[in-house]
Protein backbone atom coordinates (compact mmCIF):
# COMPACT_ATOMS: atom_id res chain seq x y z
CA UNK A 1 0.00 0.00 0.00
CA UNK A 2 2.88 2.16 1.01
CA UNK A 3 4.29 1.93 -2.65
CA UNK A 4 0.93 2.46 -3.89
CA UNK A 5 0.60 5.33 -2.37
CA UNK A 6 3.72 7.23 -3.98
CA UNK A 7 3.09 5.90 -6.67
CA UNK A 8 -0.53 8.06 -6.78
CA UNK A 9 1.38 11.09 -5.19
CA UNK A 10 3.91 10.86 -8.27
CA UNK A 11 1.05 10.90 -10.72
CA UNK A 12 -0.46 13.33 -9.14
CA UNK A 13 2.42 15.85 -8.94
CA UNK A 14 2.46 14.90 -12.73
CA UNK A 15 -1.09 15.44 -13.65
CA UNK A 16 -0.74 18.55 -11.92
CA UNK A 17 2.31 20.17 -13.93
CA UNK A 18 0.28 19.11 -17.50
CA UNK A 19 -2.56 20.92 -15.95
CA UNK A 20 -0.68 23.74 -14.90
CA UNK A 21 1.07 24.18 -18.88
CA UNK A 22 -2.07 23.06 -20.69
CA UNK A 23 -3.97 25.92 -19.09
CA UNK A 24 -0.88 28.30 -19.52
CA UNK A 25 -0.97 27.68 -23.20
CA UNK A 26 -4.83 28.15 -23.43
CA UNK A 27 -5.10 31.75 -21.84
CA UNK A 28 -1.94 32.87 -23.88
CA UNK A 29 -4.08 32.26 -27.08
CA UNK A 30 -6.96 33.85 -26.21
CA UNK A 31 -8.22 36.58 -27.95
CA UNK A 32 -8.47 38.88 -25.54
CA UNK A 33 -5.18 40.90 -24.69
CA UNK A 34 -4.83 41.64 -20.59
CA UNK A 35 -2.14 43.98 -21.18
CA UNK A 36 -4.44 46.45 -23.32
CA UNK A 37 -7.53 45.12 -20.64
CA UNK A 38 -5.41 46.77 -17.74
CA UNK A 39 -3.93 50.13 -19.96
CA UNK A 40 -7.82 51.00 -21.05
CA UNK A 41 -9.38 52.26 -23.73
CA UNK A 42 -7.69 55.47 -24.13
CA UNK A 43 -4.25 53.55 -24.43
CA UNK A 44 -2.18 54.01 -27.38
CA UNK A 45 0.63 51.26 -28.71
CA UNK A 46 3.40 52.20 -26.32
CA UNK A 47 0.69 52.66 -23.39
CA UNK A 48 0.16 49.05 -23.66
CA UNK A 49 3.76 47.75 -24.90
CA UNK A 50 4.87 49.42 -21.51
CA UNK A 51 1.89 46.95 -19.50
CA UNK A 52 3.00 43.58 -21.34
CA UNK A 53 6.57 44.56 -20.32
CA UNK A 54 5.89 45.09 -16.53
CA UNK A 55 4.00 42.21 -16.78
CA UNK A 56 6.17 40.17 -18.72
CA UNK A 57 4.12 39.20 -21.57
CA UNK A 58 6.65 40.30 -23.93
CA UNK A 59 8.93 37.51 -22.78
CA UNK A 60 9.17 34.12 -24.70
CA UNK A 61 6.35 31.95 -23.94
CA UNK A 62 8.72 29.19 -22.86
CA UNK A 63 10.54 31.33 -20.24
CA UNK A 64 6.96 32.92 -18.85
CA UNK A 65 6.10 29.29 -18.09
CA UNK A 66 9.48 28.45 -16.37
CA UNK A 67 9.04 31.51 -14.23
CA UNK A 68 5.29 30.96 -13.51
CA UNK A 69 6.50 27.58 -12.49
CA UNK A 70 9.54 28.72 -10.04
CA UNK A 71 7.08 30.80 -8.25
CA UNK A 72 4.69 27.56 -8.07
CA UNK A 73 7.45 25.69 -6.73
CA UNK A 74 7.71 28.71 -3.72
CA UNK A 75 4.53 27.90 -3.57
CA UNK A 76 3.55 31.66 -5.28
CA UNK A 77 0.86 32.01 -7.69
CA UNK A 78 1.21 34.79 -9.05
CA UNK A 79 -0.30 38.65 -8.13
CA UNK A 80 -3.74 39.64 -10.15
CA UNK A 81 -3.93 41.80 -12.76
CA UNK A 82 -6.82 44.05 -12.01
CA UNK A 83 -6.58 43.24 -8.69
CA UNK A 84 -3.16 43.94 -7.61
CA UNK A 85 -3.25 41.70 -4.83
CA UNK A 86 -1.29 38.22 -4.39
CA UNK A 87 -3.47 35.12 -5.83
CA UNK A 88 -2.98 33.13 -3.23
CA UNK A 89 -4.39 35.47 -0.34
CA UNK A 90 -7.54 36.27 -2.80
CA UNK A 91 -7.93 32.29 -3.01
CA UNK A 92 -7.48 31.68 0.68
CA UNK A 93 -9.58 34.76 1.60
CA UNK A 94 -12.67 32.79 -0.88
CA UNK A 95 -11.88 29.39 0.64
CA UNK A 96 -13.94 29.50 3.76
CA UNK A 97 -17.43 29.92 1.82
CA UNK A 98 -16.56 27.29 -0.81
CA UNK A 99 -15.39 24.69 2.05
CA UNK A 100 -19.07 25.48 3.66
CA UNK A 101 -20.48 25.30 0.21
CA UNK A 102 -18.83 21.79 -0.56
CA UNK A 103 -19.59 20.05 2.84
CA UNK A 104 -23.31 20.80 2.91
CA UNK A 105 -23.73 20.40 -0.69
CA UNK A 106 -22.06 16.71 -0.38
CA UNK A 107 -24.34 15.94 2.36
CA UNK A 108 -26.99 16.65 0.96
CA UNK A 109 -26.46 14.59 -2.37
CA UNK A 110 -25.19 11.89 -0.55
CA UNK A 111 -28.15 11.31 2.00
CA UNK A 112 -30.62 11.92 -0.98
CA UNK A 113 -28.40 9.49 -3.15
CA UNK A 114 -28.07 6.85 -0.20
CA UNK A 115 -31.69 7.42 0.30
CA UNK A 116 -33.17 7.19 -2.85
CA UNK A 117 -30.62 4.37 -4.17
CA UNK A 118 -31.28 2.07 -1.18
CA UNK A 119 -35.13 2.33 -1.96
CA UNK A 120 -34.89 1.57 -5.82
CA UNK A 121 -32.50 -1.28 -5.11
CA UNK A 122 -35.06 -2.69 -2.48
CA UNK A 123 -37.90 -2.41 -5.17
CA UNK A 124 -36.36 -3.08 -8.03
CA UNK A 125 -38.70 -3.15 -10.89
CA UNK A 126 -41.58 -1.56 -8.93
CA UNK A 127 -43.29 1.84 -9.40
CA UNK A 128 -40.72 3.62 -6.70
CA UNK A 129 -37.85 2.31 -8.56
CA UNK A 130 -39.07 3.30 -11.73
CA UNK A 131 -39.76 6.86 -9.94
CA UNK A 132 -36.45 6.78 -8.20
CA UNK A 133 -34.34 6.70 -11.61
CA UNK A 134 -36.86 9.15 -13.57
CA UNK A 135 -36.48 12.04 -10.58
CA UNK A 136 -32.63 10.57 -10.86
CA UNK A 137 -32.29 11.49 -14.66
CA UNK A 138 -34.43 14.77 -14.70
CA UNK A 139 -31.70 15.50 -11.86
CA UNK A 140 -28.67 15.25 -13.89
CA UNK A 141 -29.89 16.51 -16.95
CA UNK A 142 -31.14 19.82 -15.13
CA UNK A 143 -28.88 22.99 -16.22
CA UNK A 144 -27.76 24.42 -12.94
CA UNK A 145 -29.24 27.66 -13.33
CA UNK A 146 -32.59 26.44 -14.00
CA UNK A 147 -32.66 24.45 -10.97
CA UNK A 148 -31.06 27.54 -8.86
CA UNK A 149 -33.16 29.92 -10.34
CA UNK A 150 -36.66 27.63 -9.56
CA UNK A 151 -35.33 27.30 -5.97
CA UNK A 152 -34.83 30.77 -5.67
CA UNK A 153 -38.31 31.98 -7.64
CA UNK A 154 -40.11 29.33 -4.77
CA UNK A 155 -38.46 29.48 -1.72
CA UNK A 156 -37.29 32.65 -1.64
CA UNK A 157 -39.46 35.17 -3.64
CA UNK A 158 -42.70 33.32 -2.90
CA UNK A 159 -42.18 31.83 0.18
CA UNK A 160 -40.15 33.88 1.95
CA UNK A 161 -38.41 31.45 3.85
CA UNK A 162 -34.87 31.87 2.92
CA UNK A 163 -33.16 35.08 1.86
CA UNK A 164 -32.43 35.67 -2.15
CA UNK A 165 -28.48 35.70 -1.83
CA UNK A 166 -25.73 36.49 0.44
CA UNK A 167 -23.47 34.04 2.86
CA UNK A 168 -22.82 34.70 6.52
CA UNK A 169 -25.60 32.68 8.24
CA UNK A 170 -27.20 29.06 7.97
CA UNK A 171 -30.46 30.31 5.75
CA UNK A 172 -28.13 31.46 3.20
CA UNK A 173 -26.58 28.10 2.78
CA UNK A 174 -29.58 26.06 2.68
CA UNK A 175 -30.49 26.66 -1.22
CA UNK A 176 -27.35 26.38 -2.58
CA UNK A 177 -26.21 23.45 -1.21
CA UNK A 178 -29.93 22.29 -1.67
CA UNK A 179 -29.83 22.90 -5.44
CA UNK A 180 -25.96 21.07 -5.57
CA UNK A 181 -27.67 18.36 -3.39
CA UNK A 182 -30.50 17.48 -6.00
CA UNK A 183 -28.03 18.05 -9.60
CA UNK A 184 -25.57 15.55 -7.79
CA UNK A 185 -28.02 13.16 -5.68
CA UNK A 186 -29.08 11.39 -9.34
CA UNK A 187 -25.78 10.10 -9.84
CA UNK A 188 -25.53 8.89 -6.51
CA UNK A 189 -28.79 7.18 -6.65
CA UNK A 190 -28.33 5.46 -9.61
CA UNK A 191 -25.01 4.23 -8.45
CA UNK A 192 -26.46 3.23 -5.19
CA UNK A 193 -29.04 0.93 -6.86
CA UNK A 194 -26.37 -0.67 -9.50
CA UNK A 195 -23.87 -1.59 -6.42
CA UNK A 196 -26.82 -2.07 -4.41
CA UNK A 197 -29.11 -4.61 -6.77
CA UNK A 198 -25.22 -6.28 -7.02
CA UNK A 199 -24.42 -6.82 -3.90
CA UNK A 200 -28.02 -8.07 -2.81
CA UNK A 201 -27.37 -11.45 -5.48
CA UNK A 202 -24.47 -12.31 -3.54
CA UNK A 203 -24.72 -15.85 -1.65
CA UNK A 204 -24.00 -14.31 1.90
CA UNK A 205 -26.94 -11.69 1.50
CA UNK A 206 -29.15 -14.51 0.28
CA UNK A 207 -27.56 -16.82 3.57
CA UNK A 208 -28.24 -14.03 6.08
CA UNK A 209 -32.13 -13.66 5.03
CA UNK A 210 -32.80 -17.47 5.33
CA UNK A 211 -30.80 -16.92 8.90
CA UNK A 212 -34.12 -15.32 9.58
CA UNK A 213 -32.37 -11.72 9.55
CA UNK A 214 -34.58 -8.88 8.83
CA UNK A 215 -34.18 -7.21 5.72
CA UNK A 216 -33.51 -3.36 7.22
CA UNK A 217 -30.61 -5.71 9.29
CA UNK A 218 -29.34 -7.08 5.91
CA UNK A 219 -29.11 -4.35 3.84
CA UNK A 220 -27.26 -1.90 6.49
CA UNK A 221 -24.99 -4.21 7.88
CA UNK A 222 -24.03 -6.68 5.15
CA UNK A 223 -25.22 -4.90 2.17
CA UNK A 224 -24.45 -1.32 2.56
CA UNK A 225 -21.04 -1.25 3.60
CA UNK A 226 -19.99 -3.41 0.71
CA UNK A 227 -21.65 -1.10 -1.81
CA UNK A 228 -20.04 2.15 -0.95
CA UNK A 229 -16.28 1.77 -2.67
CA UNK A 230 -17.89 3.50 -5.95
CA UNK A 231 -19.69 6.15 -3.79
CA UNK A 232 -16.61 6.98 -1.22
CA UNK A 233 -14.79 6.98 -5.07
CA UNK A 234 -17.40 9.46 -6.39
CA UNK A 235 -17.33 11.57 -3.03
CA UNK A 236 -13.39 12.33 -4.06
CA UNK A 237 -14.32 14.06 -7.19
CA UNK A 238 -17.18 16.13 -5.84
CA UNK A 239 -14.21 17.41 -2.99
CA UNK A 240 -12.50 18.72 -5.91
CA UNK A 241 -15.11 20.02 -7.93
CA UNK A 242 -16.84 21.79 -4.95
CA UNK A 243 -13.48 23.39 -3.66
CA UNK A 244 -13.00 24.36 -7.16
CA UNK A 245 -16.35 26.59 -6.99
CA UNK A 246 -19.56 25.89 -8.62
CA UNK A 247 -19.61 28.66 -10.76
CA UNK A 248 -23.15 29.07 -11.74
CA UNK A 249 -24.81 28.19 -8.28
CA UNK A 250 -21.78 30.92 -6.84
CA UNK A 251 -23.39 33.67 -9.09
CA UNK A 252 -27.06 32.84 -8.57
CA UNK A 253 -26.51 33.06 -5.08
CA UNK A 254 -24.06 35.73 -4.49
CA UNK A 255 -21.97 33.42 -3.04
CA UNK A 256 -18.28 34.12 -2.44
CA UNK A 257 -16.75 31.46 -3.14
CA UNK A 258 -13.95 30.43 -5.37
CA UNK A 259 -16.06 29.71 -8.23
CA UNK A 260 -16.94 33.57 -7.91
CA UNK A 261 -13.81 34.78 -8.11
CA UNK A 262 -13.28 33.09 -11.07
CA UNK A 263 -16.57 34.00 -12.98
CA UNK A 264 -14.75 37.33 -12.12
CA UNK A 265 -11.57 36.54 -13.60
CA UNK A 266 -12.81 35.44 -16.82
CA UNK A 267 -14.96 38.78 -17.70
CA UNK A 268 -11.17 40.97 -17.22
CA UNK A 269 -9.09 37.98 -18.42
CA UNK A 270 -7.44 38.36 -15.24
CA UNK A 271 -5.04 35.24 -16.12
CA UNK A 272 -3.10 34.76 -12.69
CA UNK A 273 -6.38 34.34 -10.83
CA UNK A 274 -7.81 31.88 -13.74
CA UNK A 275 -4.59 30.28 -13.26
CA UNK A 276 -4.70 30.01 -9.61
CA UNK A 277 -8.14 28.69 -9.22
CA UNK A 278 -7.70 26.09 -12.05
CA UNK A 279 -4.62 24.66 -10.22
CA UNK A 280 -6.47 25.05 -6.60
CA UNK A 281 -8.81 22.70 -8.35
CA UNK A 282 -6.99 19.90 -9.96
CA UNK A 283 -5.00 19.70 -6.38
CA UNK A 284 -8.32 19.50 -4.45
CA UNK A 285 -9.59 16.88 -7.21
CA UNK A 286 -6.13 14.69 -6.89
CA UNK A 287 -6.32 14.89 -3.05
CA UNK A 288 -10.20 13.94 -2.93
CA UNK A 289 -8.92 10.79 -5.18
CA UNK A 290 -6.08 9.97 -2.40
CA UNK A 291 -8.28 10.00 -0.33
CA UNK A 292 -10.62 8.07 -1.65
CA UNK A 293 -7.90 5.73 -2.45
CA UNK A 294 -6.45 5.65 1.48
CA UNK A 295 -10.04 5.26 2.48
CA UNK A 296 -11.27 2.38 0.11
CA UNK A 297 -9.15 -0.67 1.93
CA UNK A 298 -10.67 0.61 5.31
CA UNK A 299 -14.26 -0.07 4.03
CA UNK A 300 -12.78 -3.73 1.96
CA UNK A 301 -10.10 -5.17 3.85
CA UNK A 302 -9.69 -7.41 0.48
CA UNK A 303 -7.83 -4.37 -1.38
CA UNK A 304 -4.91 -4.37 1.23
CA UNK A 305 -3.65 -7.22 -0.51
CA UNK A 306 -4.16 -6.14 -3.74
Amino acid sequence: MASLFAQRIVQAALILLGVALVTFLLLHYLPADPAALIAGRSANAQMIANVRHQLGLDLPLPLQFWRYLSGLLRGDLGRSYIQRSEVATLIVARIPATLVLMLTGILVEVALGLVFGILAAVKRNGFADRAVMTLAFVGVSSPQFVIALLLLYVFAAELGWFPMSGYGTPAHVVLPALTLGLLGAGWYARMVRSAMIDVLNQDYVRTARAKGLSWRRVILRHALPNALLPIVAMIGIDIGQFMGGVVVVEAVYGWPGIGQLAWQAIQQVDVPIIMGVTLVSSLAIVLGNLLADAVAPVLDPRIRGR
